[in-house]
């Protein structure tokens, strides 16, 4: 028989990989509640209409259609998986405008799946982190999703860039190199500097339309000197485009951000940082970790209309998402889970025979009663299977109910890191457990 596969792109996840997902899923929660968001979720499947044309040429190639959905063929619209977070949330947001107050703050962690080649850091389906600010224009929004991004990292322990520019800048440098209609092409291809190299972004950007001179002209940009601060990137481009209307806002709301974030050596102004999604109309941002050659492992952005498109113009919105899955491939690298997360059990009553086993059902309800953690073997085997199951789950204290024991309304307590034993009544089981 053919062993049992999945997906390429896909991944199981066992008890130790949950473990450390939730950790991630739990302190990303907990940051996105301290600064005031509250969560929704919405369904897998969204009608192609909602998706299609709002990321990009690029981005609706890796739509997931979905071919049977339980419907005869012309009863109902074309459906595929949620490409991301932000495009379904729009679509709550008009759907449920009656219910919600703005602004509104919203957080969703769910999966989301794209239709992409597999490879490392890059999956098919995977999860999203997202937080949203919408109905507001405010330029603190930004502001307040930067410092999330710099707690959550922070509470990680991982050592990150925050790399930061505008989509209204890139519309003017487009103006000004004489190729206002091409910012599309021109985001799609400098977005991929860092993967490709300026030379083959350059050979893409001439394959897309743009002359020799808008070319030539684009150089300064994509060469950037390592070691300019912000503000001295912020001046030159005030230079670069001065006859620039949308250019000039760019800058200006760029001024706004980096004067609300300080002088922060971990944010940087990346001229070159587009992010392919059509959506995006202001400020745009992008996180890499500093100790692992992986991917973007957050981003976000403003977008001043993607409730237009669903009858709802004018409702402005910024976000950024966090992943998951490649925060967990960072965090496994640098080995930087706590400890304690990784067991869910702290006792494991261990038994001789049939009555030391009912006598330590009854322990065990107690001392779940307390909030502790705990197991107790289901059949009175070898004493050493048992103690082999405790050591297998990093189980760190086994208690043995025996005959003698019993009697004394007493169990032997066994410390797995120690090896050390003490015989001790359930008040005492109960206070020498830590951190229940």
């Amino acid at each position: 028989m053919q062993k049992p596969s999945i997906p390429k792109g896909t991944r199981d996840f066992g008890p130790i990989e949950m473990a450390r997902r939730n950790y991630i899923f739990d302190t990303i929660r907990s940051v996105f509640r301290l600064y005031g968001f509250r969560q929704i979720e919405t369904p897998a499947m969204e009608q192609m209409s909602t998706l299609m044309g709002k990321y990009g040429e690029e981005g609706d190639k890796l739509l997931f259609r979905i071919q049977n959905s339980g419907e005869k063929a012309g009863e109902a619209p074309e459906k595929g998986l949620r490409y991301d977070l932000t495009v379904p949330f729009a679509r709550y947001v008009v759907q449920h405008r009656e219910e919600i107050a703005v602004p509104f703050r919203r957080f969703q962690i769910q999966p989301v799946w794209r239709a992409d080649r597999p490879q490392k850091g890059r999956y098919r389906e995977f999860y999203q982190c997202d937080a949203d600010i919408i109905g507001t224009d405010s330029l603190v929004s930004e502001y307040e999703l930067v410092k999330i991004i710099q707690e959550v990292f922070r509470r990680f322990g991982v050592r990150v860039c925050l790399h930061v520019n505008n989509r209204k800048v890139l519309a003017g440098i487009a103006e000004v190199i004489g190729a206002p209609d091409k910012i599309i092409d021109i985001t799609v291809a400098i977005d991929k500097l860092d993967k490709i190299g300026v030379d083959a972004v350059n050979a893409e950007l001439r394959e897309r339309g743009l002359s020799d001179e808008a070319v030539a002209a684009l150089q300064p940009i994509l060469h950037q000197e390592a070691g300019i601060t912000n503000q001295s990137k912020i001046a030159g481009l005030r230079q670069f485009l001065a006859t620039s209307e949308v250019g000039m806002k760019g800058i200006e709301e760029l001024e706004t951000l980096f004067g609300l974030i300080g002088d922060e050596e971990w944010v940087e102004l990346d001229l070159c940082l587009a992010r392919g999604l059509n959506y995006y109309t202001g400020a745009i941002f992008e996180v890499k970790a500093l100790d692992v050659q992986i991917g973007s492992i957050s981003g976000g952005g403003r977008y001043d209309n993607l409730t237009g498109v669903f009858g709802m113009p004018g409702m402005s919105g910024v976000g950024i998402s966090f992943g998951a899955d490649r925060i967990y491939d960072v965090l496994n690298e640098l080995n930087l889970y706590p400890e304690a997360m990784m067991g869910s059990t702290q006792v494991l009553f261990a038994t001789f025979g049939p009555d030391e086993l009912r006598y330590a059902l009854r322990w065990a309800e107690a001392l779940r009663q307390e909030g502790i953690a705990t197991e107790v073997y289901p059949e009175p085997t070898k004493m050493k299977k048992q103690m082999g199951y405790a050591d297998q789950l990093n189980i760190p204290y086994v208690a043995i109910v025996g005959g003698d024991e019993m009697a004394q309304n007493k169990v032997m307590l066994k410390n797995m890191t120690t090896g050390n034993q003490q015989l001790v009544a359930l008040n005492e089981l109960i206070t020498l457990i830590p951190n229940h």
